[in-house]
């Protein structure tokens, strides 16, 4: 959990809002799949998705891509939400319950940290707070910035 000098600190103006903007603007594939970046914090970051029919397998269950999809989007934007490119290296995910219909929730947070690994747990919600999906991801931090210019 984020203490709150941690989200004031790191607010509006600095580090985070520079990556929830990056992503926001960004993020093509996640705009296409129809999630939401709804808030970033160091190390932390939530996203939604609420479920279309374009989001369902044959089965009429969400597709695991759709799930996969909102969790890589919140790990993205956790790990990257210290301004260094962090990129993917490895993931594993469980898919717990299917999920219909209705609206999906995707809370990443950040285990461990160190100057080139980051480690990330994100669980996916539904609207009853129901787990349906667990998410672990370990991202390598890079020695550049994530927007260029930095």
């Amino acid at each position: 959990m984020r203490s709150k000098s941690q989200s004031t600190r790191l607010g509006k103006g600095g580090q985070v809002q520079k990556t929830l903007d990056f992503f926001r603007e960004n993020d093509q594939y996640a705009k296409h799949s129809g999630i939401e970046l709804l808030e970033v914090k160091a190390g932390w970051a939530r996203v939604k998705m609420t479920i279309q029919p374009f989001h369902l397998n044959g089965a009429r269950t969400v597709h695991g891509g759709a799930l996969f999809t909102l969790a890589d989007y919140a790990f993205a934007a956790a790990a990257n939400s210290r301004g260094r490119l962090a990129l993917a290296i490895n993931i594993s995910m469980s898919f717990v319950k299917a999920a219909y219909d209705g609206v999906l929730y995707g809370e990443a947070e950040e285990l461990s940290l160190n100057h080139h690994l980051g480690t990330y747990q994100v669980k996916i919600v539904n609207d009853k707070q129901q787990l349906i999906a667990l998410f672990n991801g370990t991202a390598y931090r890079k020695n550049e910035p994530l927007i260029g210019d930095e």
